[in-house]
């Protein structure tokens, strides 16, 4: 191209204002040649004997629990146990009592050499969804200024967590866990190539649409980078809930008792993807950390999930109190017996008492 054609191309091109406001490209994170597209392997055998490292998140639920022990299993089969972490990303008050200390017992019971706990840096949920809208309104209040609008009637954009803006998931727990991998990787600098970590998560098809999307095996390229390739297996992606229970059974690994109070998920108390029995159980069992919640509403003008506030659940748990009574507790097995029947449920009490010495 000639220089008057350059001149000429340059002079039809619109020019910011000498004041306005450069807008910032996006950042384009690239990831490392050297991390492969698609995983070598589906087997499981070959995921975990090419690992480095077997990371099993465990949030003490029973797709945790049921996938730990068929992990465990397979590792100690191929005499690979000493590969195994078990990592707990502590929720703080969110999460139902006694969970991370059961994710320990579980991983302790089911051989596990090493049990890791990782934390969010920043506060809890609540913490962080009123730091949330104090960023998002003040965002709004000044885009309405560039518009040359009244600041004050600015809306912010909502500051819970959703199932389209699931910001805790990574905020809480990806991220904590990922700074794990980043010790794990220098643990084993010596080796000097890429680390390799298979991280297993109990996500199933038969959760959610989403879900059903996911692939049983694919690199993590997110997590991957020139130190570290991170492959994800979800072992139990196909399970139906019945075969989840049964291989809770047959691991005699204890499940958590808000499992027989009535809840379909663990973890978060108050999920905002859980439910509405689950929250309301939660707000039964759990008052006060309910009125914490009801409180962060006020603080940011919006209801904890959409189309359904805080208050109401206390509202519909406060009315089953009044006709029901106080949440009572269904005998230990409750959940399981409804899965897979009594008579097996029977012989995973027992089999409990006889090994471990747990009460029924």
């Amino acid at each position: 191209m000639t220089c008057d054609a350059l001149f000429a191309l340059s002079e039809v091109q619109p020019r910011p204002a000498p004041d306005a406001p450069v807008e910032p490209k996006p950042k384009r994170r690239s990831v490392h040649p050297s991390v492969p597209a698609l995983p070598w392997t589906t087997c499981p055998d070959e995921l975990v004997t090419d690992a480095d490292w077997v990371v099993v998140s465990s949030s003490g639920g029973q797709d945790s629990q049921a996938m730990l022990w068929t992990v465990v299993q397979r590792a100690r089969a191929l005499g690979m146990l000493h590969k195994v972490v078990v990592v707990h990303a502590d929720l703080g008050r969110i999460e139902w009592a006694g969970t991370r200390e059961l994710a320990e017992r579980q991983a302790y019971l089911a051989g596990v050499p090493r049990f890791e706990v990782v934390r969010a840096s920043g506060g809890d949920l609540l913490e962080r969804v009123e730091t949330r809208y104090r960023k998002l309104k003040a965002k709004a209040e000044r885009e309405a200024l560039e518009r040359g609008e009244d600041p004050t009637t600015a809306k912010a954009a909502p500051a819970w967590p959703s199932s389209s803006a699931r910001w805790c998931t990574p905020d809480a727990k990806r991220g904590p866990i990922h700074t794990l991998y980043t010790r794990l990787v220098a643990e084993l600098a010596h080796l000097g190539r890429p680390v390799r970590i298979l991280e297993c998560i109990g996500q199933r098809a038969a959760e959610s649409k989403q879900r059903a999307k996911l692939a049983a095996v694919e690199i993590n390229r997110g997590a991957s980078n020139g130190k570290r390739h991170v492959t994800t297996w979800r072992p139990i992606h196909a399970w139906s809930d019945r075969r989840v229970w049964l291989e809770i059974s047959r691991s005699r690994l204890p499940y958590h008792p808000a499992y027989d109070w009535g809840n379909r998920r663990l973890s978060c108390v108050f999920c905002v993807l859980g439910c509405v029995s689950d929250l309301v159980n939660g707000a039964r069992h759990v008052p006060e950390l309910a009125a914490a919640y009801a409180r962060t509403e006020v603080a940011v003008g919006a209801d904890f999930k959409h189309g359904l506030s805080m208050r109401e659940i206390i509202r519909r748990a406060a009315a089953l109190e009044a006709s029901e009574g106080p949440a009572a507790r269904p005998p230990v097995g409750t959940a399981m017996a409804a899965h897979i029947g009594r008579a097996r449920t029977s012989k995973y009490l027992a089999r409990q008492i006889t090994l471990y010495g747990l009460a029924a």
